[in-house]
């Protein structure tokens, strides 16, 4: 399947929802504290989805039960909202779908609840960092395959390792479309496969592991850990290539 090139209104389309998500983790982030539920955070994030004319994208995606992807600590991705409540020290991620008007929006953010240690506070940089470094690296013409080299050499150089089987993507009509986006080189040649081109709009996702990059699927069948066990990170951003540059639409 080609890779879509959306038009400047469709990008705008892509703008609002977008913008929905990022003001939805911004409210989100400001109410995680040691005491709330995932419930509790599930249910205010839908609500401020639905104020703000937008649908909880992730809410039936697949079979997912709610609209809030909630990964507490050595989860990375794809939580479920359950009755487990926040406690100090605790890491959370949330990744949040919008739709509005047949157009999606995506993003994530890792947030410490309460104090949380250094360590943690580094895992959740790399995330962060690796995001951002990537997005300001993206330029027309580069490979996607060039992307992910550059993140996952990222990644590596803060001592940190990348989930495997899982991968940023395109967005438009559709939550998912192409091209996947890993976090890593896959093969030994990032000047094979599509290049990147003014129009295009993806999502770019490091998700951080800290000694293995091995997924595994917990018995909810939906919540991702790394097979070491340990804390994991994950922050997101929806670009779009305007004038040869990603310009990040999931903020607000």
């Amino acid at each position: 399947m080609a890779i879509s090139i959306k038009k400047p209104h469709e990008i705008e389309k892509l703008s609002i929802s977008n913008n929905i998500v990022a003001k939805t983790l911004n409210y989100l982030s400001k109410q995680v504290r040691p005491g709330i539920s995932l419930k509790e955070i599930n249910a205010l994030g839908e609500e401020f989805i639905h104020s703000h004319g937008g649908r909880p994208a992730f809410k039936g995606l697949y079979g997912f039960p709610a609209g809030v992807c909630t990964s507490v600590n050595e989860v990375i991705i794809h939580g479920i909202p359950d009755d487990y409540i926040l406690k100090e020290g605790d890491i959370l991620g949330m990744d949040i779908g919008v739709e509005k008007d047949g157009w999606y929006g995506d993003a994530a953010v890792t947030v410490g609840v309460g104090e949380i240690t250094e360590a943690n506070k580094d895992l959740i940089a790399c995330s962060y960092d690796a995001l951002m470094y990537a997005i300001e690296h993206i330029t027309e013409g580069m490979r996607f395959k060039e992307l992910s080299l550059l993140l996952e050499e990222f990644i590596l150089a803060r001592g940190y390792i990348p989930l495997r089987s899982f991968c940023g993507h395109g967005i438009g009509r559709k939550p998912h479309e192409e091209p996947e986006i890993p976090n890593y080189l896959e093969g030994n040649n990032p000047k094979q496969g599509p290049k990147i081109k003014n129009g295009m709009v993806f999502c770019i996702e490091p998700m951080i592991c800290q000694k293995s990059g091995k997924a595994k699927i917990l018995n909810d069948k939906w919540s991702v850990v790394s097979e070491d066990g340990l804390f994991g990170s994950h922050y997101e951003h929806t670009v779009a290539v305007i004038n040869g540059k990603a310009v990040i639409l999931s903020q607000d």
